[in-house]
């Protein structure tokens, strides 16, 4: 089979057009992306008997995502992912106020984050890649100075999909991007991921108040529901948690190594790897709140799917102690994160 890139049209948006791409590599696998939050859509991968599935959760028609975009399906997130506490930090003497849409706290970005922007898209069959461009404008939900972000997701013929993220800003400000694409490696033959088996790269996380706010701490995942150390499956533990996981770990800088997922029933395996220092992992707590799977018109149950989003910690600018997000002038962010796809 030889590589390709097709489209077809997506929908409009804020009276632009929005295009689905679908990069085809050498053995069938396929990812598809919209312009619109700079969307992976699908994900088809075969299992080990040879038959293709999509592998992630979303939507036929861009009004899927309209509905649904509080569970920010496949996009981009950012300028800032995750929570900054009460909406609001200090950088270089001067405090920011930045948009609240969670509570009191910004998340992902704030009301009109990156997942609800309209990307220029450019397609390079070549080497089987796409690259996206947006300008977050300064003082956008807050944020100081012009951002220009570039996402290029490529294909490789061992069945990676690479997601390298580079941006630039004329003042500083904090940057923190991620990918918040929902796995269920079952393709939608199982409705939950509670059967998955997980390994994370971690050996610590960051305790989170009520509102998911990081102390500040870090502590050892060791006897507590957080210990993915060795593979185990995913519900395993969760009933020990109020709602599920979503919580920050700590990756221990193995390799790059963040995670691996696998389902047995398919025998599909995606193996994680990034250059960030940690990594959300979010069980789908609240897909059951009135998200349709457009594949059977039902609801989606309580941990469809799993989130691993490679990130900065949560609230990073007010905590001094953890990895600084801030991107400074004539620096350049950068980010590669690889979800590798693979059967056993």
């Amino acid at each position: 089979m030889s590589r390709s890139i097709t489209e077809k049209a997506f929908g409009v948006f804020e009276n632009k057009p929005v295009t689905e791409y679908t990069v085809t590599n050498e053995n069938g696998m396929q990812v598809s992306v919209i312009n619109y939050g700079a969307t992976i859509t699908k994900i088809i991968t075969a299992d080990r008997n040879g038959t293709p599935g999509n592998v992630i959760l979303g939507f036929d028609s861009l009004d899927g995502y309209f509905q649904n975009s509080a569970q920010y399906m496949g996009c981009i997130v950012g300028r800032y992912c995750n929570r900054i506490a009460h909406a609001r930090f200090s950088l270089d003497g001067k405090e920011y106020s930045l948009a609240k849409n969670d509570k009191e706290n910004s998340l992902h970005g704030g009301i009109k984050g990156f997942d609800k922007a309209w990307w220029h898209i450019e397609k390079n069959e070549a080497d089987c890649s796409l690259k996206l461009n947006y300008l977050s404008r300064d003082a956008e939900e807050g944020f100081p100075g012009n951002l220009n972000i570039e996402v290029i997701y490529r294909l490789y013929p061992d069945n990676a999909l690479l997601i390298d993220y580079t941006a630039s800003t004329d003042k500083a400000t904090p940057v923190n991007l991620t990918s918040h694409c929902y796995f269920n490696l079952s393709a939608g033959r199982s409705k939950t991921v509670l059967d998955h088996e997980l390994l994370l790269f971690a050996d610590e996380y960051t305790p989170a108040n009520e509102a998911a706010i990081p102390t500040g701490r870090l502590e050892t995942v060791q006897n507590s529901p957080y210990d993915f150390t060795s593979a185990k499956k995913i519900g395993k533990d969760i009933s020990s948690l109020p709602n599920g996981y979503d919580i920050n770990l700590v990756l221990n800088g193995e390799a790059g190594k963040a995670a691996i997922l696998y389902e047995p029933g398919s025998g599909r395996c995606m193996e994680m790897f990034t250059t960030e220092p940690g990594l959300q992992f979010y069980s789908g707590n609240f897909l059951h709140v009135a998200i349709t799977d457009p594949a059977d018109g039902e609801n989606y149950t309580r941990h469809a799917a799993v989130c691993l989003e490679a990130q900065h910690f949560p609230n990073s600018p007010n905590e001094p102690a953890f990895p600084t997000t801030i991107l400074r002038p004539g620096s350049t962010y950068r980010q590669t994160t690889v979800y590798k796809f693979s059967v056993k």
